[in-house]
């Protein structure tokens, strides 16, 4: 195994028609006991970042992590019909998962901030977590800092495979805090522009390719093997 590369999942695999947000609603109201007045602030954020700000910004005591947790897992449990019906894998995303897949010269992942259970529900319901070692990913439960995040599915990597952690690593994902977390991780960075973000806002905080979407398969192949030498 020569290479690691690790997917972010909102916006840069799925689109997932605002259920992400009816999840962070659900799991604040089960432990606030009382509707959200603000939306969660997501934009690659980690889940743990993400609950500290929500109850920071109502002026409410933080919850301990284990019970917001289980709010968030209880919240995102059975939304796979929701997500296929509302949803949609973003294009391109199957075939490049598919060839990724059948390299044995890389491991493919994730790198996301939900936590693995909601991760897991996510890219369940397009099936397309048959096609990514979600065993050794980097998940929202890990840290509230997404470079961390990185550590850790390097750390599971090394575990499993006996891979080096200091393996050639590429993150793939839509926001700046991808390409922030690839940094500080000393990875790099393949930036896509298919969620709020443009090319050039991408491009402008450092990402190491940038691409419009995942449907040029081979020029992925290209900008991972390139990014990684």
């Amino acid at each position: 195994m020569q290479l690691i590369v690790l997917w972010d999942v909102d916006h840069t695999l799925v689109d997932n028609a605002g259920v992400s947000k009816e999840i962070y609603a659900s799991a604040f109201k089960a432990l606030a006991g009382r509707d959200a007045e603000l939306p969660a602030p997501t934009e690659g954020r980690t889940d743990r970042a993400i609950m500290r700000a929500m109850f920071v910004q109502h002026g409410l005591p933080v919850p301990k992590w284990e019970s917001a947790q289980r709010a968030l897992e209880d919240a995102g449990r059975g939304r796979e019909e929701d997500l296929r019906r509302r949803g949609r894998v973003l294009p391109g995303v199957q075939e490049a998962l598919k060839v990724l897949a059948a390299d044995v010269e890389i491991c493919s992942s994730v790198l996301t901030g939900n936590i693995s259970a909601n991760a897991r529900v996510k890219l369940g319901a397009f099936g397309l977590d048959s096609l990514l070692d979600m065993s050794v990913g980097g998940y929202g439960e890990d840290s509230e800092d997404r470079a961390r995040l990185v550590d850790a599915a390097r750390a599971r990597i090394d575990s499993a495979y006996g891979v080096a952690m200091m393996a050639p690593t590429v993150l793939i994902g839509d926001t700046p805090r991808d390409v922030q977390a690839a940094y500080d991780a000393e990875a790099r960075c393949i930036a896509v522009a298919s969620g709020i973000h443009s090319v050039e806002e991408l491009r402008a905080v450092g990402a190491d390719f940038v691409v419009p979407d995942l449907t040029d398969t081979e020029a992925l192949l290209a900008h991972l093997w390139t990014a990684a030498t």
